[in-house]
């Protein structure tokens, strides 16, 4: 395709999106309230398309990223989202019954409860490092909660967005879930749209120009997004066993993950024993780098330029970088980046204070535990915390006294694949939950209802005021 074709695809792109919004309002204005076994085959239906697609859907990732472990994503993102499928099956029914809410005394005779009620229509803008978990985890929360929905997906994904089109028509009509792509112009124009909600995962940057357009619409938004999650060695635990579960999670997908361990803070008296327990922990997942099958790519050349731009500001400002490349590979004409740790970096480099969303792993000493917990309270809220420790003092500290979207022990990311804990950010990591009941509550409506039959007690209050009644009620409830 060439640049002007590119561009006229481009503004075709753009031109589509209110015609879109708009079919997808009316047809949400003919059933505002899908019934529960509606939702329910929408969603099997999902489940089987999904299935059948996903040798495509492997491939195409992997073509995307250069390589992507084809293991990686079975495992990280079809089983996921079958568990989340079946489990949203299995309580919806339950989630969508109304819930009974207890009613003061002084305005009795009534009832009152809780319904909840379909948005309308939902947008959903999707990254590229998860593009098949973060397109359907959301949009299975919203077809629950009874919802329209749009999907902005990534512009890097091409190969992968051509297969989840082709998926999404044989089970949704367009007025029911539609699909567009395209670069910055269609994600700003997209933002812009008046949904009902708009749901997006990505960069803290790019999150806050998303809130900025959602604003001028007064739309709710739900921000995913990442920031510096860090990982605390407590002194009882065995360092082999962190390591390798460390390292299983950094390695994944190459680090380009939101949840991804991006920083250890390690006492000092362990460091070097950890450090050689993650080198060897890594050469036992991966023997080599290039040729292995195993071992995913960076997405694309600029993600890797800007990789490499870090690890060079940190060396240059006098870091220690220890690279774990087991074969000892040649590696420079590959986007197959393998992992560094680092030491000593300036606390004002990159590394130090910009996401890394990469292999590159710092290590920060430290003398007590409250050392390391102020370390992290001093810096904006991570999207997830580790701790690995089997003090159980340590983890209720921890937990207590430190604000991330959640926290894993002794193990890192698995928290985020518990299909009935609910997920999200706080403060610069995002806002807003997804997943489970509480993704149900997210693109659900919790409507307040009482219900006054023909007595009313509360017309004994009514004016004129400063009469017998009205003294006895003061007495008896204003106290």
């Amino acid at each position: 395709m060439n640049i002007e074709n590119n561009r006229l695809h481009q503004h075709t792109e753009v031109a589509q999106l209110q015609p879109l919004f708009e079919a997808q309002l009316r047809a949400f204005n003919k059933n505002k309230y899908p019934a529960v076994n509606e939702r329910k085959a929408q969603l099997q239906a999902l489940k089987r398309a999904m299935l059948a697609w996903q040798d495509e859907l492997v491939a195409a990732i992997s073509k995307d990223f250069g390589h992507r472990s084809e293991d990686e994503t079975r495992l990280c993102e079809v089983l996921t989202l079958v568990e989340a499928i079946d489990s949203t099956i299995k309580y919806l029914a339950r989630w969508c019954k109304p819930s009974a809410r207890s009613t003061a005394l002084i305005f009795q005779p009534a009832s009152n409860k809780v319904v909840y009620q379909p948005l309308g229509v939902v947008g959903i803008m999707v990254p590229w490092n998860y593009p098949l978990y973060l397109s359907l985890s959301p949009l299975i929360t919203a077809i629950a909660a009874g919802n329209r929905v749009m999907l902005k997906l990534s512009e890097h994904t091409p190969y992968f967005n051509h297969c989840l089109v082709q998926l999404l028509a044989e089970v949704f009509s367009e007025d029911q879930v539609a699909v567009t792509t395209g670069v910055a112009d269609v994600s700003t124009a997209f933002s812009q749209l008046p949904f009902n909600h708009l749901f997006f995962t990505g960069s803290t940057a790019v999150g806050r120009l998303v809130m900025r357009a959602a604003a001028a619409n007064l739309t709710p938004v739900t921000l995913e997004l990442g920031g510096k999650s860090p990982v605390i060695i407590g002194d009882t635990i065995d360092l082999e066993m962190a390591a390798e579960r460390i390292c299983f999670g950094k390695s994944l997908n190459a680090g380009q993950t939101c949840v991804a361990p991006d920083y250890i803070l390690c006492p000092e008296h362990k460091k070097q024993a950890f450090i050689s327990a993650y080198q060897n922990a890594f050469a036992r997942m991966y023997p080599s780098i290039k040729d292995n099958s195993d071992y995913t790519a960076i997405i694309n050349d600029g993600q890797l330029q800007r990789l490499q731009a870090l690890l060079q500001e940190a060396r240059a400002a006098g870091a220690s970088c220890t690279t774990i490349n087991p074969a000892n590979e040649d590696l420079s004409d590959s986007r197959k980046m393998p992992p560094v740790l680092i030491e000593n970096a300036g606390v004002d480099t990159r590394v130090m204070t910009e996401e890394i969303f990469g292999p590159l792993l710092p290590i920060i000493s430290y003398e007590s535990l409250q050392q390391a917990v102020d370390y992290i309270n001093a810096r904006p809220r991570p999207l997830a915390l580790y701790l690995f420790s089997l003090d159980k003092n340590e983890h209720a500290r921890v937990i207590q006294d430190t604000h991330s979207g959640g926290v894993c022990i002794n193990n890192t990311m698995t928290h985020l694949a518990q299909v009935d804990l609910p997920f999200g950010g706080i403060g610069e990591s995002g806002m807003g939950h997804y997943h489970g009941f509480e993704g149900f509550q997210t693109f659900s409506k919790a409507k307040a209802v009482q219900t006054l039959g023909k007595l009313n007690g509360g017309k004994l209050l009514y004016p004129p005021y400063g009469r017998s009644i009205h003294r006895l009620f003061y007495k008896l409830f204003v106290k």
